[in-house]
């Protein structure tokens, strides 16, 4: 069973990291249309784990709490959203495509902030899927291995062109391809770190599941709005990035209902 767990927090961790390894093989930057079609996808992912794996686990377990059984992730769900305005506002970092950077003055590279961007994006990713293999591993009817390995697959399937996005921009700001391919690939080495860490502290606090489940679609939900639905339609106007949230969103939902 912890083995499970191992190789459940890892698979977005590897999913970030192949990604990231398309800058060693690519000549050219990616283009827009490619970009933001990768850009919704991934937010699809994001908005349907958050749903199906996260918000309504979350409520299904404050069933006894009768008609408030939306407080626990009405409650957490903010949590997360100001958890991640909070760390918005702590840490320089700078969007992609965006002109100029957001959080505290810093003398830090353009290239470190825009990986920070990145970094910030992916930690309520390995929380989510920490939360729901803790979920797992206490027990809780509402959570199978299945349904954890479907986020994490989901994760990591979303996190695969996520890679590519960072890494391939950092290359084309003059950073060399080795090193904006292990920059790539750092930003998504906070995934199984805080993946852990939730795993360790919900299973002392099992009775918070269901904040923390909402907790964390609050932080991805909040990422999805601020960061990922602007860069899908920055620029001409386009479908593109539309249609490949639709793409993300079922392929996400599938999973989740198949597997879980």
């Amino acid at each position: 069973m912890a083995l499970d767990v191992f190789f459940g927090l890892m698979i977005p961790f590897i999913g970030t990291a192949l990604g990231a390894a398309a800058v060693l093989f690519m000549k050219k930057e990616l283009s827009t249309g490619v970009s933001r079609a990768l850009t919704g996808f991934a937010a699809g992912v994001m908005i349907a784990a958050s749903v199906w794996s996260l918000i309504i686990p979350a409520i299904e377990q404050s069933e006894s709490l009768g008609r408030l059984s939306f407080l626990p992730a009405f409650i957490g769900f903010w949590a997360g959203v100001l958890f991640l305005l909070l760390l918005d506002r702590l840490i320089p970092h700078l969007h992609r495509n965006a002109s100029a950077p957001e959080g505290p003055k810093s003398t830090l590279a353009r290239t470190t902030m825009m990986a920070l961007a990145v970094t910030l994006h992916n930690i309520p990713e390995g929380m989510a899927v920490g939360v729901v293999f803790a979920g797992f591993l206490s027990g809780t009817a509402e959570i199978t291995l299945g349904g954890a390995m479907a986020l994490a697959l989901g994760i990591a399937i979303q996190n695969f062109p996520e890679g590519a996005i960072i890494s391939m921009p950092l290359h084309a700001e003059g950073m060399s391809k080795p090193r904006s391919f292990v920059y790539g690939v750092l930003s998504g080495a906070v995934e199984p770190i805080f993946g852990a860490l939730t795993v360790l502290f919900v299973g002392m606090i099992v009775p918070a599941m269901p904040y923390l489940l909402s907790f964390a679609a609050g932080a991805m939900v909040y990422v999805v709005v601020e960061e990922l639905i602007p860069e899908m339609a920055q620029g001409e106007h386009s479908h593109i990035g539309v249609l490949f949230f639709a793409v993300g969103f079922t392929i996400m939902m599938a999973l989740d209902v198949a597997l879980g």
